[in-house]
């Protein structure tokens, strides 16, 4: 699936249509350069599971949980990792395999942990089209 956004708001609406749909168990990893939007999909994104506190980025914690929404959300950036091992030693598995849902930005530098059923969500910038337009790709179950 392929979402065309022009604003920051649209791209937050895109999250947000999108967490209508989620179920428990299921993992996001949310790919695109910096500054592309991942921060302000992954807000509209709590916000379709109710959660209303501020959303922000984990860059220096990891993961953040959010518990107040529908279903919990583990909010993961793995940008600083270093190495795969540092996620066995935040407890990654009780996240990836819990009744929440998981949310990673910069998910391929830890690829060979997710599983094969992780959605990937990929978001891209084009100038020509415009500096906010966005086009967000949805790959179910295809990690890329």
């Amino acid at each position: 699936m392929v979402i065309e956004t022009t604003s920051a708001k649209e791209t937050f609406e895109a999250g947000y249509r999108l967490a209508q749909s989620v179920h428990p168990g299921q993992i996001y990893c949310l790919n695109g350069d910096l500054g592309v939007g991942k921060t302000v999909f992954t807000q509209g994104f709590a916000k379709g599971l109710g959660i209303e506190e501020p959303i922000n980025s984990p860059t220096f914690t990891i993961v953040q949980e959010y518990h107040e929404g529908r279903l919990p959300l583990y909010h993961f950036d793995v940008y600083r990792i270093a190495d795969v091992s540092e996620m066995d030693e935040i407890g990654y598995e009780e996240y990836f395999f819990s009744d929440g849902v998981c949310l990673i930005e910069w998910g391929t530098l830890i690829e060979e942990l997710l599983p094969d059923s992780t959605i990937t969500i990929t978001i891209e910038k084009d100038l020509q089209k415009g500096f906010d337009y966005r086009k967000i790709t949805i790959s179910n179950g295809e990690k890329q």
